[in-house]
């Protein structure tokens, strides 16, 4: 094995590329490593002493491989300086994320071990940040590098194809590049994937990889991949049925709110098609995704650009990277890995089957014996202008058929059941692996029944029963969509009949002195399965998932909830549906028949049912459509009379149809020093009686002409995005902060309005706008019952005529003031483009 010659001074290029060549033999008397899980400190040993005061640059430092090789050069290789190529993300420089990164749990073992303020001083002494993104320009790296250890790349299976290209072949390119510019030659440790090999079957040696493809040519193709999908998504035919699409789902809301859905399924659309067009390109070329054949391609670039220019290169392919065997601690994990999701989701219960062959292997090997390889690979370089390769897994010296995984994620389960949010324990499904082709069958029939059920409930009237229904469909539905994503994804490595044989990997291991190779080794035939992933791995990866799960499952939000404190809030409210349980027809009905005898009603409703066809074709086309055309039944009526049946009597049965879970709510925001606001279509009379609940109240106002309407608005009615509109008008000129705000309703209408703040609560929500909401993860809050029905209501009312004969013939009142409506402040006006303001 090689070392470092560090007593090299740094000088010229020609020096540099010198000092990187000096080979020693291994140096003796290498200290006894510890046994145990404790972090103790062993950076006196030949690996360590192999890399002593051997500068390091480390790339992809924030993810999960990159993380465990930068706690172990910490922990166990004290002479070492590292340099770390980080990012910016957003607004925050590479520096104050690699702070946040080194008090993640990784790095734990070691803080407690040296504590804080050591911590910080050896962080601060070996360990530099190079600010820069390989996918973009390539960064200013030091002149004195001696070795380079490669972990960036995208790990998702199916990017859009630039995406992936920019990231595992420019991002490799720009890397070898910007190291070549340095003058120096390191030697670059490139870390790839045993799935390189693509979809083949057989043993696949330690060795270049044989094909033909031209990454540069497949690199211009994939860059500009983009540009030709938005070109196609931006012809007239696809807009076209974009918007007609929108329209459909989303017009009620209003044109922007279409208009704005049209352009999101255009760019889900170019997302889609890049992404299939990786996929399918890879397909083309032997590849199961464009994952494996751009980390192919990179591989090719390497060997093109460093080993191919005379520096040394060597090439590390794990297999299926999960959890941490020994190091830094048994099951430290950062994330999700491949096989995870597919774990968790059998102990849930969700995933009833899954394609995969019980023969095949599952090539799993643990982070911290990639970490051990990865280093000990950098001691051993090859000549210059070679390249060597290392597979690191598990499936050619300790395989794990699929059948032996199952049992082990049967047996944990069984013994250690998944609670259901206060319901029980989950019962896992029995997979019997009927193959891929009877899995896409059960697939496509799944996907029909659900969205055949989807589109039916979505026609359904608003109902605990209907939104029950729901929550079932689209529960069924995330089940199928996980089992096509990962069925997609991973069935070809669950059903691959390929061998990674590693016996070079094993050669370097066999070179470790025997009392290093408990920490410092990588031989996959360590593992014991049954323990690693009973004992080890699936506890680390259920440990979040069962606390929340063990939290009692609710549809409702807890009525004692406390609203923070603050003045620059708002919480607007709509009214029917959300505060009532009414509607502007039963309105109108409360005050029309009221003054008729129950004679007369007869006719009246006959008029009402023979005009519902037109009023049901204006609720469909728009919101607003609907106010004009129904209140054009308000023509004749006389205001007067109308204000002094609200008074008497219809403020009555307006305030018990309010929902009560509604009235509290409105107290706690006005409690917690919120402004409360109404908005509502219906006419300004007929809300009257809530003006003590409310700040505020925003609703339609009819013209008149000498004391009678005229069927007419005085202007257009606040309803989908007008009312968002209003409410930000209105919050700017009182100062409200809309972030900080809430908003409640119950009708897809009132998309806009919720999502103009920052707290959204869908209140007995209908179909549409509870799949929403449940899309959004907003509140969704059931509240209960009224204290009187439409009927009885009515029935109440109209016990006195309060007006004979004709609509808009003045009754004689009884004496009194009226004892409905709440004590509040006096009617004003306000601008509000035809709506009445009431305070």
């Amino acid at each position: 094995m090689a070392t470092y010659n560090v007593s090299e001074p740094t000088g010229s290029a020609g020096d540099c590329r010198d000092r990187a060549a000096v080979m020693a033999i291994d140096l003796p008397g290498r200290a006894q490593v510890a046994d145990d899980h404790s972090g103790e400190h062993v950076g006196t040993g030949g690996e360590a002493r192999r890399l002593a005061g051997a500068h390091v640059l480390l790339t992809g430092a924030t993810g999960f491989l990159g993380q465990a090789t930068l706690e172990k050069l910490l922990s166990d290789y004290p002479d070492t300086r590292v340099s770390v190529l980080i990012r910016r993300k957003g607004s925050t420089p590479a520096a104050q994320r690699l702070d946040s990164m080194l008090r993640k749990p990784v790095f734990n073992t070691w803080r407690e071990r040296v504590g804080d303020e050591e911590a910080a001083r050896i962080a601060a002494e070996r360990v530099d940040v190079v600010e820069g993104d390989l996918g973009g320009n390539p960064p200013s790296l030091p002149d004195d590098l001696d070795v380079v250890i490669h972990c960036a790349s995208t790990v998702s299976f199916d990017p859009p194809i630039d995406e992936a290209f920019r990231t595992n072949v420019s991002g490799v390119v720009n890397l070898y590049q910007a190291i070549a510019a340095t003058g120096t030659s390191p030697h670059v440790v490139h870390i790839s994937t045993a799935y390189v090999a693509g979809a083949r079957k057989g043993v696949v040696p330690e060795a270049s990889l044989d094909h033909t493809v031209d990454w540069q040519t497949e690199l211009a193709s994939a860059l500009a991949a983009r540009d030709e999908v938005e070109r196609d998504s931006r012809r007239p035919e696809a807009l076209r049925k974009a918007l007609a699409e929108a329209r459909e789902e989303h017009g009620k809301a209003g044109p922007q709110s279409a208009a704005l859905a049209a352009e999101e399924a255009r760019k889900e659309w170019v997302s889609k098609r890049l992404i299939d067009y990786g996929r399918l390109r890879a397909q083309s070329l032997g590849w199961p995704d464009v994952y494996t054949f751009t980390k192919a391609l990179g591989e090719r670039a390497a060997e093109q650009l460093w080993a191919g220019a005379g520096h040394r290169l060597t090439v590390v392919r794990p297999a299926i990277v999960e959890s941490a065997l020994k190091y830094p601690f048994p099951g430290w994990i950062d994330g999700f890995k491949m096989a995870d999701p597919i774990i968790l989701a059998y102990g849930r219960g969700v995933l009833q089957e899954f394609p995969g062959l019980p023969d095949g292997v599952l090539d799993v090997i643990p982070v911290d014996l990639v970490v051990n390889a990865t280093l000990a690979a950098a001691t051993a370089p090859t000549q210059p202008g070679e390249a060597q390769y290392f597979h690191v897994g598990s499936g050619h010296s300790n395989p794990l058929p699929i059948r032996e995984m199952y049992r082990t994620i049967r047996e944990y389960f069984e013994a250690h059941p998944m609670p259901d949010g206060g319901r029980g324990e989950i019962k896992v499904p029995l997979w019997t692996f009927p193959g891929s082709q009877a899995v896409e069958r059960l697939l496509r029939t799944g996907e029909r029944a659900t969205g055949f059920a989807e589109s039916a409930l979505l026609k359904m009237p608003a109902s605990p029963r209907t939104r029950d229904w729901m929550t079932k469909v689209h529960r069924k539905q995330r089940e199928l969509e996980f089992l096509r994503k990962y069925s997609d994804l991973y069935g070809v490595y669950t059903e691959a009949e390929v061998i990674y044989t590693d016996d070079r990997l094993l050669a370097l291991h066999e070179s470790l002195p025997a009392d290093e190779r408990e920490r410092h080794g990588f031989d996959p035939r360590v593992i014991d399965w049954t323990y690693y992933l009973e004992d080890v791995h699936y506890p680390a990866i259920t440990a979040a998932m069962r606390a929340i799960g063990s939290r009692p499952r609710s549809r409702t939000v807890a009525k004692r909830e406390t609203l923070p404190e603050r003045t620059d809030a708002v919480a607007v409210f709509d009214l029917e549906g959300t505060v009532i349980a009414s509607n502007m027809i039963e309105a109108y009905l409360w005050a029309r028949l009221a003054g008729r005898p129950k004679s007369g009603w007869v006719g009246e409703l006959a008029d009402l049912a023979t005009s519902m066809p037109k009023y049901l074709r204006a609720e469909r086309r728009d919101r607003g459509d609907f106010v004009r055309t129904f209140l054009r039944r308000y023509e004749g009526a006389d205001e007067q009379a109308l204000r002094r049946i609200v008074a008497d009597r219809l403020g009555d049965t307006l305030l018990a149809r309010a929902l009560p879970e509604a009235v509290r709510q409105i107290r706690r925001h006005k409690a917690a020093g919120h402004r409360t606001l109404l908005i509502t279509g219906a006419i300004d009379i007929l809300v009257e009686p809530l003006n003590g609940l409310f700040d505020d109240i925003v609703a339609s106002r009819l013209h008149v002409v000498d004391g009678r309407f005229t069927g007419y608005l005085d202007g257009p009615p606040l309803v989908g995005e007008a009312r968002a509109a209003f409410l930000r008008r209105y919050a700017r000129l009182n100062g409200f902060d809309l972030g900080k705000s809430y908003a409640y309703g119950d009708s897809f209408s009132d998309r806009p309005l919720l999502e103009a703040v920052g707290n959204p609560n869908a209140v007995n929500p209908d179909p549409k706008l509870y799949r929403h909401a449940k899309r959004k993860k907003w509140t969704v809050r059931e509240w209960g019952k009224h204290t009187r029905g439409p009927v009885e209501a009515l029935m109440d009312g109209s016990r006195d005529s309060l007006l004979a004969g004709s609509w808009g013939q003045a009754a004689v009142l009884p004496t009194g003031t009226s004892t409905t409506a709440l004590p509040g402040a006096p009617v004003r006006s306000l601008p509000a483009g035809g709506s009445e303001v009431t305070r």
